[in-house]
């Protein structure tokens, strides 16, 4: 894992204050080395894990616009949390499930709106998903790695996600593993359990990460391997009191060198000279800083815009799509909010994209009087966007629809949200070019597009650029 002859003095300048941007520091640090520098352009840490506090019944609580929760499987995190010395304590996650038309259904307790038909539907989802837990472990050994190297050639490569052995690096051959370049719906119906998306569904799409006919099955699965998902669903579920923000901020204050916030990288320059020259505005001024190697966290089809990106730069990080998830956190009238938290089956498909999908009820005693986030996806490969404001009004009306008009919007926002690439890019070997540009130019990429867009594949794929690179 560590270069020869390294003395750990080298400068390094890490773009973005996010998950993978203080991970890496931190691994950084626990390595040896003390000239890291974070630039980070917003006024907080922890990017998409954002956490804002409001008050409520005089007392002021953490709510969530972004990252919501963990698992047992959150390796990674809890690296972070061990380092900064806290731990999640926060409250238990509860759901329920609605239809398009507001009203309570039970799609997974037979007992509840009893039938023969939907008992046989869910004996055949039982069934489906002990088979995908054993083709997985079988046919697609190596396929819960974090990252995709070596994937589309039927390759592992990567960190293990295996309790026994977790983040150790592991690799093999298995030609099966090309099928997840696939769609996930089609590479469901290629292994005979196409019953099983009705459990990925709603941790996978309506947490903002698309629609199964345009996903790459890698990124399902890698994100919701089968230890993982079974966690969902029998919601053994991490929560952090004062929001996951709270993790990134705790990781800041334990670094050598915090974040610089409110400093946008607005040039970087790699000449031939072997160093790397990175400018920055801050306080309305700019200065130029000269580092030996850069680590770039945020979404690399921006860093075309401010980079002297080469050829290939240009050529892998063009194909890059991402999802358009939109959420807001309302209050509702005194007395008349929603208790629980709720998916809303029906508007999780392309056909329904800018519904209200979810909406989360974080703290139990607070019962209807607790703000709620709702999130909604408004776009679809293939489809026209729907307009911002036309998914507000949707997500709006849909809230009143479940018995739960809004009172007030207190924060609403639409994020860069996980990127990815198309079935046929990655078939095509994206990870496996993207690979073999690290470290040229001084530079090496990490992020939420090198695994997935969840904190902890994010914090994973930085700890596997530090311990193979530096």
């Amino acid at each position: 894992m560590e270069r020869a002859g390294n003395d750990h003095k080298e400068r390094i300048c890490i773009i973005g204050g996010g998950p993978a941007g203080v991970s890496a520091a931190m691994y950084l640090q626990k390595k040896g080395y003390h000239q890291v520098e974070i630039y980070e352009k917003l006024n907080k840490v922890g990017g998409k894990a954002w956490s804002p506090r409001f008050e409520v019944n005089g007392e002021s609580r953490a709510y969530e616009m972004g990252a919501i929760m963990g698992a047992k499987t959150y390796y990674a995190v809890h690296e972070l949390e061990r380092f900064a010395g806290i731990d999640h304590d926060g409250p238990e996650m509860r759901r329920m499930y609605r239809n398009a038309d507001g009203q309570e259904i039970f799609p997974f307790d037979p007992q509840k709106e009893f039938s023969l038909g939907k008992l046989a539907g869910l004996l055949r989802m039982k069934s489906q998903m002990k088979k995908l837990v054993k083709i997985m472990d079988t046919k697609y050994k190596g396929y819960d790695l974090y990252g995709h190297v070596g994937v589309a050639k039927g390759r592992y490569s990567g960190l293990s996600k295996e309790e026994s052995r977790a983040l150790h690096r592991v690799s093999g051959v298995n030609p099966n593993l090309k099928d997840l370049a696939l769609p996930f719906d089609e590479f469901c119906r290629k292994n005979g359990v196409e019953d099983v998306q009705k459990i990925w569904i709603a941790p996978f799409t309506s947490f903002g990460y698309g629609f199964f006919d345009e996903i790459p099955a890698a990124y399902v699965m890698k994100y919701l391997d089968t230890t993982t998902a079974i966690e969902f669903i029998a919601m053994r579920l991490w929560t952090w009191k004062d929001g996951t923000q709270s993790i990134y901020e705790a990781v800041n204050r334990k670094l050598e060198n915090p974040v610089h916030l409110n400093t946008e990288v607005v040039k970087v320059e790699r000449p031939d000279d072997g160093k790397v020259y990175v400018t920055v505005r801050q306080d309305g001024t700019e200065r130029t800083e000269v580092f030996d190697r850069l680590i770039i966290t945020t979404p690399l089809d921006h860093f075309l815009t401010y980079a002297d990106a080469d050829e290939d730069e240009h050529t892998l990080f063009t194909k890059i799509r991402h999802e358009e998830y939109v959420d807001f956190l309302a209050t509702f009238r005194p007395n008349d909010g929603p208790t629980i938290s709720g998916y809303i089956f029906d508007n999780m498909t392309p056909e329904r994209r800018g519904h209200a999908m979810v909406y989360y009820h974080r703290w139990k005693d607070l019962t209807d009087n607790c703000p709620c986030s709702v999130y909604a996806l408004r776009n679809h490969a293939g489809d026209e966007d729907v307009p911002y404001d036309e998914t507000i009004r949707k997500m709006t009306d849909d809230m009143a629809i479940c018995g739960f008009p809004l009172q007030k919007r207190l924060i609403e926002q639409e994020t860069y949200y996980c990127p990815h690439v198309t079935p046929e890019d990655y078939a095509a070997g994206w990870y496996d070019r993207l690979d073999a540009l690290q470290g040229r130019r001084g530079t090496y990429y990490a992020g939420e597009i090198l695994s997935f867009g969840d904190m902890e594949d994010t914090c994973a794929s930085s700890r596997d650029i530090v311990g193979r690179f530096f």
